[in-house]
């Protein structure tokens, strides 16, 4: 009679909570540490497209600032010392390597333009690829999520089959009856696995996206930085 009344979804979660409570403790192990790679994936999953989002904005709106100066090298310290935003960051590795090259090579009476961009070059190659690890950072625990949740989830099925096949060797009579509650509290954990990775690998391939943009916007903007700087310092 309650299976006639209540609705649907409910009597799935009654099930499959019934189902839970008849896996072994593997299986149990296996669910609830999937469920919390869930957690986990999700909050990085949002935490890092809402710090990607901000990045993007705030290199924006540094770039439109940086296109109203009119000379790079002469920038006040309130813009050279935002290392809170990548482009930010790049400029004030790159003329601090600049006017340190320059400085060093004034004490020596070996100052040349050349040593100057190339120590400022440098930089902004050091200062791109340490953004990027920056951008990139958190997207090697997805994959682990996305390609690691599957295995997980199967590494549970094979072991709970197993355990059914055993219990029913050790009965007089098999029959479907006998089987059937081991099987699906095994294949319980295979659901978990895929209930965790979908999600997961739909998020990762977002966000790599992005990251693979905004990487390609930095890089864009390094060698845009480093051009301009060249310029600047053969009109000095």
């Amino acid at each position: 009679m309650f299976s006639l009344l209540a609705p649907p979804a409910l009597v799935s979660v009654v099930n499959v909570w019934q189902v839970f409570l008849t896996t072994d403790r593997v299986g149990q192990s296996v669910i609830l540490l999937l469920a919390v790679f869930s957690i986990i994936a999700w909050a990085v999953m949002l935490g890092k497209r809402s710090e990607l989002q901000k990045l993007r904005e705030l290199n924006l709106r540094f770039e439109r600032l940086l296109a109203q100066e009119k000379h790079v090298l002469s920038l006040p310290e309130n813009m050279r010392n935002r290392r809170d935003i990548p482009y930010a960051d790049l400029l004030a590795d790159a003329l601090e390597a600049y006017w340190r090259a320059a400085a060093i090579g004034k004490e020596k009476g070996e100052d040349t333009l050349r040593g100057r961009l190339e120590h400022a070059e440098n930089a902004i190659q050091r200062a791109l690829a340490r953004q990027s690890l920056r951008y990139e950072a958190s997207m090697i625990f997805l994959a682990s999520v996305v390609s690691g949740a599957p295995f997980m989830g199967l590494f549970g099925t094979v072991w709970g089959v197993m355990e059914a096949f055993v219990a029913v060797s050790v009965m007089q009579t098999a029959s479907i009856q006998t089987l059937a509650p081991g099987v699906s509290a095994a294949l319980l954990t295979t659901i978990a696995g895929l209930v965790v990775a979908i999600p997961s690998v739909f998020g990762y391939n977002y966000l790599l996206g992005n990251v693979k943009t905004m990487i390609t916007e930095l890089e864009n903007y390094a060698s845009s930085l480093a051009d301009r700087i060249e310029l600047e310092a053969k009109l000095d």
